[in-house]
């Protein structure tokens, strides 16, 4: 280990848990910790961050597709017109995490964001996003933190507006999967440096 990194088989340095799999290393070269915009992008990362509590992010990942499937893409206007037979059909589902409570939130956060104004979903997570000059890259994977002032003035909005399920620290990791904060270690590839493993877009 080299500051915290690993060198992976092509020499790049990477945070340690991006090497444990290849799902891991999929999700941690190309998409943790870039910008994600959109509702209904938003919306998904939000569903999963909670289907994700007290489980292995792993156990997502290799039901993503599944979960996407059975609940119409994320499209919020599409979960929204879901019925009591379809929560039936989701509770009866192999291909997602059958949680009742979860369901039921995902079901009922859709329903609720359905009534917002296109874009503001989007605007109210990115307006917790805090200045990257305030926040030092991370040497080793203690120095990541579970929570933040922002994650829980996050959940704390996301809740008063009626979204379930988002406490600080699914905030806080719906923020680090989203890009309003760039956790990857000091010297890791998916941060610019560590070459000569794939360079992350600036």
């Amino acid at each position: 280990m080299i500051g915290g990194v690993e060198p992976g088989p092509d020499g790049g340095l990477r945070c340690p848990w991006g090497m444990a799999t290849e799902e891991y290393a999929a999700y941690h070269d190309g998409e943790w910790g870039r910008p994600v915009h959109g509702d209904d992008a938003l919306y998904e990362r939000l569903c999963l961050e909670a289907f994700q509590s007290g489980l292995s992010w792993l156990t997502i990942l290799r039901r993503r597709e599944g979960f996407r499937a059975a609940f119409a893409g994320f499209r919020i206007a599409s979960v929204a017109a879901f019925t009591d037979e379809d929560a039936a059909r989701l509770l009866a589902d192999p291909g997602i995490i059958r949680n009742r409570a979860k369901i039921e939130a995902t079901l009922a956060n859709a329903r609720t964001l359905a009534g917002w104004q296109a874009g503001e979903l989007d605007a109210l997570i990115w307006s917790y996003a805090p200045d990257p000059a305030t926040r030092p890259a991370p040497r080793t994977i203690s120095d990541v933190p579970a929570t933040t002032a922002e994650s829980v003035a996050l959940s704390k909005a996301l809740k008063k507006r009626g979204i379930r399920f988002v406490g600080p620290t699914t905030a806080y990791a719906l923020m680090q999967a989203c890009g309003l904060v760039d956790d990857h270690l000091d010297r890791c590839v998916a941060r610019g440096g560590g070459s000569p493993g794939p360079q992350r877009p600036r």
